[in-house]
């Protein structure tokens, strides 16, 4: 099994040459993004296509913005992300429509072991995030390995999500818990 192929599957992994250069490649896709001047719709969105796994057609990105891989991820429609986020998409990071992420918000796929061994072997491991859709991130949100949110969910700024969150609900805190139950789409 090749270390892409234990990275796929949740497994420790440790980044060889395929993956090392895979990481380069959307590095410098981020970077050039990045320093593409905001008025230069198309060339970003270029860019933005070549990245993602796959992208709906409405999504504004602003910069800065960072992916490890790019492909890993997939976005729906009415995509918008606000400045300075960061999208460590080792796994898969899938995000329905109409999601909304404030500034300084992190999606991390990637993790490393509790066992002090194992992470001086250089061991990771990585676990999909699931995003339903009309989702509304508050500034500085943390997401962990493995979670799954709902859709129509808002995350309060600042809080760090450690647990699945249902659809139809507002959660805060570190770890974010949920504190209302909101209306379903369509029947409020």
């Amino acid at each position: 099994m090749t270390q892409k192929e234990r990275l796929q599957a949740g497994e420790l992994y440790r980044v060889d040459e395929e993956l090392s250069e895979e990481l380069a490649r959307a590095k410098r896709l981020c970077e050039e993004y990045n320093a593409t001047p905001r008025d230069e719709k198309e060339k970003r969105r270029t860019i933005i296509k070549q990245l993602l796994g796959r992208c709906g057609e409405s999504f504004n990105i602003e910069s800065n913005v960072w992916f490890d891989y790019g492909y890993n991820t997939e976005v729906g429609e009415n995509f918008y992300v606000n400045h300075d986020c960061v999208f460590l998409d080792t796994n898969r990071l899938i995000f329905g429509d109409n999601v909304y992420i404030a500034p300084q918000c992190g999606f991390y796929t990637a993790g490393h072991p509790l066992d002090a061994m194992q992470r001086r072997e250089e061991l990771e491991f990585a676990k999909p995030i699931t995003v339903g859709s009309d989702v509304w991130f508050g500034g500085g949100v943390k997401v962990l390995p493995g979670v799954t949110i709902g859709s129509n969910v808002v995350i309060g700024a600042g809080s760090v999500v450690v647990h699945d969150i249902p659809s139809d609900s507002v959660a805060v805190g570190n770890p974010a818990r949920v504190i209302k139950k909101l209306e379903p789409i369509g029947k409020n």
